[in-house]
């Protein structure tokens, strides 16, 4: 899948929401009554019953976003505490178990008009009602995000869950807080920051092993009102995915045997002649394990791009992309006389036109590729397509902002 091709997931417009009133309980009254017979006791006087000093923060106009509303009260107690933009979003959050403050779940976002609605009770038992409101200055940057795998779709076992920034992000720690996965099984997985192929930032989550086959994951990434730190701006909205892995598919490639197998959960199907790429220099295939990014159909190859000179300019059939920097799986009549006997490519995995269908049609995004091999390249890097596989969990686990 091209950046310009991924599958848009559902956005959730601005969460500055979801409400809480955070209800208390008031106090109960009291009341003594006089010995049987005897004549009625005068009330005891009821305590002190001045009004509720109210405070929230932030306060003002054009603040600057990205903290939390919180509110305090003396002299009695918060039954509850609504936060509202001017689009009628409420803005979550939680009360004290004294009922002396609230604090919101999530931060205030740039460019936004609050009212704050906190209903008191006093120690005599008056309830009360206090309103304040408060602006955020607009964004002066907007950061975005392209994510893979897109919502709704069945993948491989070796596909992460990828973010790509359009702008640098500073503030790592911060913005992989507000990254939930969650999963059918609870699944053990990390995140880990890298540069993308395209040299921007990126943070990939993957599991401590290839994902069960069946496993439903979610991804809730809350940034809205989060800053990216220098450079990099605020993200003014939350992003969702939600996909379903696949069988257990594996595509095993020996280059020094010149054939790829594909095994499904645990069977080998079906093994293929191949030819990987040409021994000795720039034109040597990829080793380890590359994950299948997207199946790309007939498409124009030219080496120039990859910085091959002019080796071959032509249209390719069955294309399924296994890095950014070029390496596909595809079909290569024109290298017949090569496909199970020598490596003759120029960096991809060639196969017959009739395997490249039948196989096309066998594997998914996500799908590993575990390439062995004498002489290559070197092994596939984490920014490099879907390269996370290549190091340990503990390398992996080091790459997180929060370790």
């Amino acid at each position: 899948m091209s950046r310009s091709s991924h599958i848009p997931v559902h956005i959730h417009a601005c969460l500055r929401a979801a409400v809480v009133a955070a209800l208390v309980a008031p106090l109960a009254a009291c009341s003594s009554s006089a010995p049987s017979g005897g004549p009625a006791a005068e009330a005891t006087p009821s305590p002190d019953d001045r009004p509720v000093t109210v405070s929230v923060t932030p306060t003002g106009q054009r603040i600057p976003a990205g903290e939390p509303v919180r509110v305090t009260v003396s002299g009695g107690r918060l039954t509850s505490v609504t936060v509202t933009d001017a689009e009628g979003h409420r803005l979550a959050g939680k009360a004290a178990a004294d009922g002396r403050s609230w604090v919101s779940d999530r931060k205030a976002v740039p460019g936004t008009a609050y009212e704050v609605t906190a209903a008191t009770r006093s120690v005599g038992g008056t309830a009360r009602s206090a309103r304040a409101g408060f602006t955020t200055a607009p964004a002066d940057k907007v950061n975005k995000v392209d994510w893979r795998p897109g919502t709704g779709t069945t993948v491989g076992v070796a596909q992460p869950v990828s973010l790509v920034f359009d702008h640098p992000v500073k503030n790592r720690a911060e913005v992989e807080k507000q990254l939930k996965v969650t999963t059918s099984n609870d699944t053990e997985g990390s995140w880990g920051w890298m540069r993308d192929w395209s040299g921007r930032d990126r943070v990939d989550w993957r599991p401590r092993t290839y994902w069960k086959p069946g496993t439903e994951v979610t991804l809730k990434a809350e940034l809205n009102g989060t800053d990216s730190g220098a450079d990099g701006g605020w993200f003014v909205r939350d992003y969702t995915t939600a996909f379903t892995i696949g069988d257990r598919q594996v595509v095993e490639v020996d280059l020094d045997r010149h054939r790829l197998a594909l095994v499904r959960n645990g069977e080998t199907v079906r093994r293929i002649p191949v030819s990987g790429g040409t021994p000795g220099g720039d034109k040597r295939s990829w080793r380890g394990t590359a994950v299948l990014m997207a199946k790309e159909g007939t498409i124009n190859m030219n080496s120039e791009t990859v910085g091959l000179a002019d080796a071959y300019d032509k249209m390719v059939d069955h294309s399924m992309r296994l890095t950014w920097s070029g390496m596909y799986a595809h079909a290569a009549p024109w290298n017949a006389r090569h496909l199970g006997r020598a490596n003759r490519s120029s960096g991809c995995i060639g196969m017959s036109d009739a395997d490249a269908a039948w196989f096309y049609g066998q594997v998914r995004p996500g799908d590993p590729f575990e390439i062995t091999g004498k002489d290559t390249k070197g092994v596939v890097a984490p920014g490099n397509g879907f390269g996370a596989w290549n190091l340990s969990w503990t390398e992996w686990q080091e790459m997180s902002a929060l370790r």
